[in-house]
C-alpha cells in the first residue's frame, strides 16, 4: 500500500486550505551561537491533529512554546486565526508535560482555573468544569487533590482544564510520557474520540512515531538542531475501523517503518 508523503523544499509553506494557524521563517538562536531552529515555514489545518516528530533536541517544544507565546522567536512570526502572536492568548491553550496542576487546589478548582481568570461565574465555570472532569473520566474526583491520584489521572486533570477555556488551539507537550503503556495507549484511543466530540485543532509533540502515526491527521518531521522541517507526513490510515484493527493495519506499519527509517540515521 501506498503512503502519502511529501517532501517540502527549504522556505515552503505546506498547503492548507484554512489554516487557523501560520509559522513564517521561524527561528529560535539561543545565546550567541546555539540554534535550535531555523527558518521554519508551516500552516496548520483547522480541525487537525499534527504532531511534531523528531530526534531529541531538534526544537519540538521549542515551536510549540513559540506558537503557544510562551517563547519569543529570534526571527519570524507565529500568525493564528490571521493576528500576529505577541504572547499567551485564550484561542490557544496548552497542555504541559509534567501536568502543572496548582497541589493547593483540588481537582475542580485546577479544572476551573483558567475560566475564573477569564472572569467566569463560579457556578457557570463549575458547571463547565464538572463536564469536562466528566469527558475525561474523572467524574468522582471533583475534591480530590493532586497528590491523591495517579499520574495518568494528574494528565486528564490537565486536559480538562484545556478543554474548560474552550481555546480553538490545543497544544500538547508530550502529554502522555509520564504514563505507563497501558495508560498511554488508552489516553491515545480518549484523544481520538474527543478530536471527534470538541472539533478542535490539536498540536502534539511526542518522541513516538507509532503514537504520532495513530493520533496524527498529519505529522511534521524535524531534522536535528538547527531543527528544520524534513518532510511532512500524511498518513493515509482507513478512519472506520477500532483501535486494535488500526495498530494491525498494514498501512499504519508501513508508515511507521518508513518514518523510522527516515529517523534512525539521525541516532546511530
Amino acid at each position: 500500500m501506498s503512503i502519502a508523503m511529501q517532501i517540502e523544499t527549504e522556505n515552503a509553506v505546506p498547503a492548507a486550505s484554512n489554516p487557523i494557524i501560520e509559522v513564517k521563517g521561524i527561528s529560535k538562536i539561543y545565546g550567541s551561537d546555539i540554534v535550535a531552529l531555523e527558518n521554519i515555514d508551516l500552516a496548520f489545518e483547522e480541525g487537525q491533529l499534527t504532531s511534531l516528530l523528531g530526534p531529541s533536541g531538534c526544537g519540538k517544544t521549542t515551536l510549540l512554546k513559540i506558537v503557544a507565546g510562551l517563547l519569543k522567536p529570534s526571527h519570524g512570526e507565529i500568525l493564528v486565526k490571521g493576528k500576529k502572536v505577541h504572547g499567551p492568548g485564550p484561542e490557544r491553550a496548552f497542555v504541559f508535560q509534567d501536568f502543572a496542576l496548582m497541589p493547593w487546589a483540588n481537582v475542580m478548582q485546577n479544572v476551573a482555573f483558567g475560566l475564573k481568570m477569564q472572569g467566569v461565574g463560579k457556578a457557570a465555570r463549575e458547571d463547565t468544569a464538572r463536564h469536562y472532569i466528566s469527558e475525561v473520566g474523572l467524574s468522582g474526583f471533583e475534591q480530590k487533590f493532586p497528590h491523591q491520584l495517579s499520574g495518568g489521572m494528574r494528565q486528564r486533570v490537565g486536559l480538562a482544564r484545556a478543554l474548560a477555556v474552550n481555546a480553538d488551539v490545543l497544544l500538547m507537550d508530550e502529554p502522555f510520557s509520564a504514563v505507563d503503556e497501558q495508560t498511554r495507549r488508552k489516553f491515545q484511543e480518549d484523544l481520538m474520540r474527543l478530536r471527534e466530540v470538541e472539533k478542535k485543532t490539536f498540536l502534539f509533540v511526542t518522541h513516538s512515531i507509532e503514537e504520532a502515526v495513530y493520533v496524527s491527521d498529519r505529522i511534521v518531521l524535524l531534522s536535528p538542531r538547527p531543527g528544520r522541517v524534513s518532510q511532512i507526513i500524511d498518513p493515509d490510515i482507513p478512519q472506520d475501523i477500532g483501535p486494535d484493527e488500526l495498530r494491525r493495519n498494514d498501512v499504519y506499519l508501513d508508515t511507521v517503518e518508513s518514518i523510522w527509517h527516515g529517523i534512525k540515521k539521525y541516532v546511530e
